[in-house]
């Protein structure tokens, strides 16, 4: 008898079972391959555009997959640091052996946490609650709730060229009987696809005629714990496509289960495959190809930019008039996978189910793309499922809180018609939800829960105290322009003609808070005596001086939003009585059963008139 039962470890598995069992209950995790555990089934890196943001969020929370990341990276880079500061996303390329053989440490230094291999092909439900699992084998295993996270095994197929193979990825076999269990139980389920690309052998690549991509100067780091990266830094390659290799693209659309009707399921928007590039942008000349390492120790590498599922023979001889790739060997052939999904309005913010008490979906099967987007969501119901079986009042992330938030906010009231990959320009608080902030946002609450350590909790007591030091001394530090006026005009800065207090100055575009301190002596001396990382310290103060203004804007819209959110909708409203909402939303409101006004004024088809009628109701 467990707490939690978590099914498949990806990297929403993963961090369910962790968070679960770090709080205290008694997690069993089972994987079809315990050698696969939070594989990195496509590209080799965490991060990225609002994905970084997510990593950090986990991090703050007391999550694993930064700390997992930061001992296999082999590359760091901050993307968008030409934007503002509300776009900077932190990458990583990783050894996605070290990656795999870090998370399993991670899991099994936990005592909490047990292990079986096996495929799970039924549920035990009882009185419309799952009480446990039944696997594959016969094994029966009962548990107080069940987490499914089952990436893109349930019922997958596997697509190259006209071969089609049954399959969660290539050479691993599929999961089957779930979905027809939960159809019974009048659960909405769909179809989508995703696709990799080939995975190239590097010696037969010629580096030297490539463009080098090498990674930040500096370094980097995702989790606030760790101190510094030990493994050595590695290149990525940039090269393009060119006619001809679209040409012999072409020859291949007619053996394309793309095109020809084969693949059923919705593809990614964001990632398309290269033919539905040459097809959608047919006035491209070329397109921008990434050659990534998969590891500090291996030949391998993966062609970003290149997926597909035409015919393996198409995809070698179309790599090979690529730049550098001419004489070009490949381990294996990129391919497109089907696989099952439900959709995620079934679900309470929770990662619940609205339609089987304890049960609780994360990751792909809720019709998200990507490993940080699946972590993200294993982390919140691996904290609910565990809330639920002890009590206690459930986690939920608002959208002005984190990107996490978000991400569940719009999976649960707008649903998806196609992979949910996330963006800065999804959140409408961006400038709230940074990087370099995820710690002071997310830490005391993940704290409070029991999640987040004392380790972590102190080093944000640090921070903060620090940070108020800075501040408060370039409130008060005045400069005059005999001290600052030749640095000023390095930078073409207008020079100062009389004394001004140091944070003017900090509040301009043209340097860094760090630079400036290197100026000023009695700046200096006090950095010196802070704890903290320097440079990330100095880099949170900067942008909270810069741009104070438009903080303070988007966190006054936040609080007014708030509001809404404190009005509950009761559980029995009978929306069909509601005449005045318009057929559509009174629709989704039935369907998706919002539990605040807030949640209610988001759902896609309910507008504003809508709300005002429900707020009325309420009163009344």
């Amino acid at each position: 008898m467990y707490d939690v039962i978590v099914v498949g470890a990806g990297h929403a598995g993963s961090e369910a079972a962790y968070a679960a069992a770090k709080l205290g209950s008694r997690v069993l995790l089972i994987t079809m391959d315990m050698t696969k555990i939070a594989q990195m089934s496509c590209n080799p890196a965490m991060g990225g555009i609002a994905k970084g943001q997510i990593v950090r969020e986990i991090d703050a929370m007391g999550g694993i997959s930064a700390i997992v990341t930061d001992k296999s990276t082999i590359q760091f880079r901050m993307l968008n640091r030409s934007k503002g500061p509300a776009l900077w996303s932190p990458r990583a390329q990783c050894d996605r052996f070290l990656f795999t053989y870090y998370w399993r440490e991670e899991l099994e230094k936990n005592k909490n946490i047990e292990f079986w291999q096996d495929n799970v092909q039924e549920l035990i439900i009882k009185n419309k609650e799952v009480i446990g699992v039944k696997t594959k084998i016969g094994v029966e295993f009962y548990s107080k709730t069940v987490i499914l996270t089952t990436g893109t095994f349930e019922n997958g197929i596997i697509h190259i060229g006209e071969v089609k193979l049954k399959g969660g990825r290539i050479s691993e076999p599929r999961s089957t009987g779930l979905v027809k269990q939960l159809m019974e139980r009048e659960f909405e389920v769909g179809r989508m696809k995703t696709g990799t690309p080939a995975r190239l052998d590097g010696r037969s690549i010629n580096f030297d005629i490539l463009e080098e991509q090498k990674g930040d100067e500096e370094g980097g780091k995702f989790s606030y714990l760790t101190k510094e990266i030990n493994l050595e830094q590695k290149s990525c390659y940039i090269t393009y496509t060119n006619e001809e290799v679209h040409n012999i693209l072409r020859t291949g659309f007619e053996k394309s289960p793309l095109f020809s009707g084969t693949i059923k399921g919705i593809g990614p928007r964001y990632c398309p495959s290269i033919e539905g590039k040459i097809v959608t942008f047919s006035e491209k000349e070329r397109h921008q190809l990434f050659l990534e390492p998969e590891g500090k120790n291996t030949n391998e590498y993966y062609i970003n930019g290149f997926s597909s599922s035409l015919p393996w023979k198409i995809q070698l001889e179309a790599l090979k008039k690529i730049k550098g790739l001419e004489n070009v060997k490949i381990f294996r052939p990129g391919y497109a996978i089907e696989y099952d999904y439900y959709p995620p309005t079934q679900l309470k913010y929770t990662l619940e189910t609205k339609k089987i008490n304890n049960l609780f979906f994360a990751g792909q099967i809720n019709g998200t793309t990507g490993y940080e987007e699946a972590a993200g969501q294993g982390l919140i119901a691996g904290i609910n499922a565990h809330i639920k079986c002890n009590g206690g009042e459930e986690l939920i992330l608002r959208r002005d809180e984190s990107y996490i938030g978000v991400l569940i906010d719009d999976l649960i009231n707008k649903g998806v018609d196609e992979p949910y990959r996330m963006f800065t320009s999804r959140a409408e608080y961006r400038l709230l939800l940074r990087q370099d902030n995820c710690d002071e946002r997310l830490t005391q609450l993940s704290y409070k829960l029991g999640l987040a350590g004392k380790e972590r909790m102190d080093l944000l007591k640090i921070k903060i105290k620090e940070k108020e030091k800075i501040l408060e001394f370039i409130k008060n530090k005045s400069v005059k322009p005999g001290e600052i006026n030749t640095f000023l005009e390095n930078h073409k800065s207008a020079k100062l003609t009389q004394s001004i207090k140091l944070i003017e100055i900090a509040k301009r575009p043209q340097f860094k808070l760090e630079d400036i301190a290197e100026e000023i002596l009695e700046f200096r001396e006090l950095l010196k005596k802070c704890k903290y990382t320097k440079k990330d310290l100095m880099e949170c103060v900067d942008i909270e001086v810069k741009y104070k203004g438009y903080i303070h804007r988007e966190r006054a819209i936040a609080e007014k939003i708030k509001r809404l959110e404190n009005i509950k909708i009761y559980d029995n409203i009978d929306y069909s009585v509601l005449t005045s909402i318009s057929t559509e939303g009174r629709q989704k409101l039935e369907r998706i059963r919002p539990q605040t006004i807030g949640q209610a004024s988001r759902i896609s088809g309910v507008s504003p008139a809508d709300i005002n009628v429900l707020l009325v109701h309420i009163g009344r």
